[in-house]
């Protein structure tokens, strides 16, 4: 029903840039948040940054905000994360996360879809 594919990922050095990519394919579905999270080695997932797919309004993490940007293409439900000024510390497996839902008897029914992942590299 949903599909969620990242992609953009890579190897890059510190200071430089990537985007990222999340094709999420609902066809008759409502979109209502995508989600950026990621995955450092040894360690827990941690929220990067969301959008609400509507009214376009975003949160970041404090560790991100100023370097990177979440923005969503409403024609192609298309999400991207331009991740700019990256540091080591940045490398992780990024997952994008949409929340959506079909329209069924008069109301929303969202649920949350996962994408398997891209692995950033940021070197020294």
């Amino acid at each position: 029903q949903v599909q969620v594919v990242e992609s953009g990922g890579g190897l890059v050095q510190a200071g430089g840039s990537l985007r990222l990519s999340c094709e999420v394919s609902a066809r008759t579905f409502r979109i209502f948040t995508g989600t950026w999270y990621r995955r450092a080695p040894g360690k827990e997932r941690e929220f990067v940054t969301s959008i609400d797919w509507e009214s376009g309004r975003t949160s970041y993490t404090d560790s991100v905000k100023g370097r990177f940007t979440i923005s969503r293409d409403n024609a192609n439900t298309t999400l991207y994360l331009q991740m700019n000024s990256l540091k080591p510390e940045d490398t992780a497996d990024y997952y994008c996360n949409a929340r959506a839902g079909p329209f069924v008897h008069g109301t929303w029914l969202p649920d949350f879809y996962w994408g398997r992942g891209t692995r950033v590299t940021v070197s020294l």
